[in-house]
């Protein structure tokens, strides 16, 4: 079996420590660093680094990217907090290095992107849809990249076949019904006790669709990950979204 040489970015951290423990334990797959997140990346190569794992933080993702672009280093990151600004400025970078693959995921939980695809499937048929995500107060971003994600390919899914805006409440604080994205409200919830969960409601007269992910420790998120890094030195250029890996037709 060949022996894939892999780099952890963000080692010191929740997700990252869940990681290195993940690809120390897993078979054809060597840790060769473990970084902190301010620890520099350009010299990663000299370590024999095929693959870099990304659990840093959105200040400085972008940059540890664009390094390990220009190293020829794979890279596969669950850091949030991109754009499509930012992720136009790596298709630029891979643009020099077309034999490099990056993956940029909101979410390895298996189950959490088999319930974004699963909702993206039904959005067509419901009137109404909104998302609801749960987390641990601890976490930067709200509402979550997993639920910005989720209302996206709604939002893709509903335009697909000309639906037009939900049906919504006429008065009230705006700030009740949630934050919008593309038309779809998401809503926050930052709980102590919590890990990661997302509910997708979809309703028509007379019915409701309730899809439902919970994610009770980052070890969840370990399958997705290794898969991702076994995967993504066969998809050279950028993909956005686990999913892409999965063979899900």
């Amino acid at each position: 079996m060949t022996t894939l040489r892999v780099a952890v970015l963000g080692a010191a951290g929740r997700m990252g420590r869940t990681v290195v423990e993940a690809v120390q334990g897993a078979p054809g797959l060597e840790l060769v660093a473990a970084l902190d997140r301010s620890d520099d990346v350009g010299a990663l190569a000299d370590t024999g680094a095929q693959v870099a794992v990304d659990f840093t933080v959105p200040s400085v993702t972008e940059a540890n990217v664009t390094a390990l672009v220009r190293q020829g280093i794979h890279a596969v990151v669950g850091t949030t907090g991109w754009t499509e600004e930012s992720l136009g400025r790596v298709r630029a970078e891979l643009a020099g290095r077309p034999e490099v693959g990056v993956l940029v995921a909101p979410n390895f939980a298996l189950g959490a992107v088999l319930a974004v695809r699963f909702a993206a499937m039904a959005a067509r048929w419901f009137e109404s849809a909104e998302v609801v995500e749960l987390h641990h107060p601890d976490k930067v971003d709200a509402p979550s990249g997993t639920a910005r994600h989720t209302a996206e390919a709604i939002a893709r899914a509903r335009a697909a076949v000309g639906l037009g805006p939900m049906p919504d409440a006429t008065q009230g604080a705006d700030s009740a019904r949630g934050a919008e994205v593309d038309g779809v409200r998401v809503h926050a919830v930052r709980l102590r006790g919590l890990t990661a969960h997302e509910e997708i409601l979809l309703g028509n007269p007379g019915e409701q669709l309730t899809i439902r992910h919970d994610s009770f420790d980052r070890v969840s998120f370990v399958p997705g990950v290794l898969h991702a890094v076994r995967a993504i030195g066969g998809r050279p250029g950028l993909t956005v979204g686990l999913d892409q890996l999965l063979d899900l037709g």
